[in-house]
């Protein structure tokens, strides 16, 4: 337990001695952390409303119009500014009655110059979700101003809202891919290095054939023949994208299954599975945690150029690959541009970064004080 303890806290020291993984590990982990909970910072519903002393969370659940005093079965769509004043007054009918030029001022509880405060709502901080239309707007895409940040898109979709969720994703996406692509890749690798011999040989003609075969033509073709979602995208791109680990795993057993620890393993009779998974592994791991953050890359830029070509996540999904699209369609706005340029180039520099430090931390032949 002490020896463990020992290589813990010397991979510690090594991925703390390495600032700038640190400092992109807390940029981007709390960064993540404010996506990953997206609809609590990005919502065109309000998080909480009090009704006749009552609780609710439109965010969260459907509420229709008349829950609060309106006249329609259909969800209520808080951003209308009648809706804020009828939670405000409890119902009040003069909510109907005021002016247009007075809704600002209804919404915020005042109606024919009197203050109501019979209930209440708290906001999101970004009042838009990454599909809320703001028709309030006067061009598409418009500028960035005090309610959109990063400004619009051509559908005058706030853009800030689109690149908070669109970062989950893509965050959320390479993770899986990442996972799911390293477990099966690093498995194959170490039965193709350990046993060799014949299941070597067939391995690596079933790697030949599959690695031909052209990634983006299939998902060009299943596109065409099923209607792509997260879950069948993430697995196209998983089912190409596990053999970048093997020839490095392959590689590693194959030098170190003769090794004299090796062999008296087996004369003990430790079992070919372990010998493979707890003495093999951990001195393949380094060159695996080099290759890594080019995983991790290029399952966000595969997300990323598929959503830029058309042929990745539907129109509904929030997507940085769709936004650069939008930024070359639409040259006039060049908010839309550096908002794409920025969130990705910053997100894969920010993991290449982490990654580093990780790989120097689990590499032996590195100390530092």
């Amino acid at each position: 337990m002490m020896f463990k303890s020992s290589i813990a806290q010397r991979r510690i020291a090594n991925f703390r001695a390495n600032r700038r993984a640190v400092w992109s590990a807390w940029i981007f982990g709390v960064v993540f952390f404010i996506c990953l909970f997206a609809e609590l910072v990005a919502n065109d519903k309000p998080l909480l409303v009090s009704y006749h002393g009552e609780l609710h969370t439109p965010a969260f659940q459907f509420y229709p119009e008349t829950k609060f005093g309106g006249d329609y079965e259909t969800e209520a769509d808080y951003l209308d500014p009648v809706l804020p004043c009828l939670i405000r007054s409890g119902g009040l009918e003069a909510c109907f009655d005021t002016p247009e030029e007075t809704f600002d001022d209804a919404a915020d509880g005042i109606v024919n110059g009197e203050p109501i405060d019979k209930g209440w709502l708290i906001w999101a901080p970004i009042k838009y979700s990454f599909n809320t239309i703001n028709y309030d707007v006067d061009t598409a895409p418009s500028a960035p101003d005090a309610r959109h940040w990063l400004g619009t898109d051509d559908q005058t979709r706030d853009v800030l809202a689109r690149v908070i969720y669109g970062f989950r994703i893509s965050t959320v996406f390479a993770l899986i891919v990442v996972v799911v692509s390293s477990a099966i890749g690093i498995a194959a690798g170490a039965v193709m290095g350990y046993f060799g011999g014949w299941v070597d040989l067939i391995f690596q003609r079933i790697l030949e054939i599959w690695s031909s075969t052209p990634m983006l033509y299939v998902i060009i073709i299943l596109s065409a023949i099923f209607t792509m979602n997260f879950v069948i995208l993430t697995g196209l791109i998983i089912l190409f994208s596990w053999m970048g680990l093997v020839g490095l795993v392959r590689a590693e057993f194959l030098r170190a299954r003769n090794f004299e620890y090796v062999r008296a393993a087996r004369a003990l009779g430790v079992t070919d599975w372990k010998i493979m998974f707890r003495h093999l592994l951990p001195n393949a791991m380094v060159a695996t945690l080099t290759f890594l953050p080019f995983q991790v890359t290029g399952a966000i830029g595969a997300l990323t150029g598929l959503d830029f070509l058309g042929f990745g996540l539907p129109p509904t999904y929030p997507s940085l690959g769709e936004l650069a699209l939008q930024a070359k369609n639409n040259l006039q706005a060049p908010w839309l541009a550096f908002s794409a340029f920025a969130s990705i180039s910053i997100m894969l520099s920010l993991l290449v970064f982490i990654f580093e430090g990780v790989r120097d931390a689990f590499d032996p032949r590195k100390t530092f004080k």
